[in-house]
């Protein structure tokens, strides 16, 4: 869920960067957010630095907390696990392609 971000030398997680930047809008604690999730707040944390990776049923619920789009959620929670499955596979960009062929028949 995580590419490297080789200017910055760190991870980037498309999703952990959308759920810190609402969170931190809204005044909710990273202890509040991992509470209602019903997770500890180390893995919410690193869930947001893109360290570890949420399933699709916290993506929703974390989408409904935040008053956020559903759809926006999971698309980026999607990128992510794509960008984790390609990395800077050569071939990213061609394969990527033809999944995206074979997604829209």
């Amino acid at each position: 869920m995580t590419l490297i971000d080789k200017s910055k030398y760190r991870k980037v997680s498309y999703l952990g960067q959308k759920i810190r930047e609402t969170r931190e809008k809204q005044n909710l604690l990273l202890r509040q957010v991992a509470a209602h999730l019903e997770v500890d707040t180390a893995l919410m944390s690193k869930a947001e630095r893109g360290e570890r990776n949420l399933n699709r049923d916290h993506v929703l619920k974390l989408a409904q907390l935040l008053k956020a789009s559903e759809d926006e959620f999971i698309s980026l929670w999607l990128c992510d696990k794509v960008i984790e499955a390609v990395g800077d596979d050569p071939l990213a960009v061609k394969g990527i392609k033809k999944a995206l062929r074979k997604i829209k028949n």
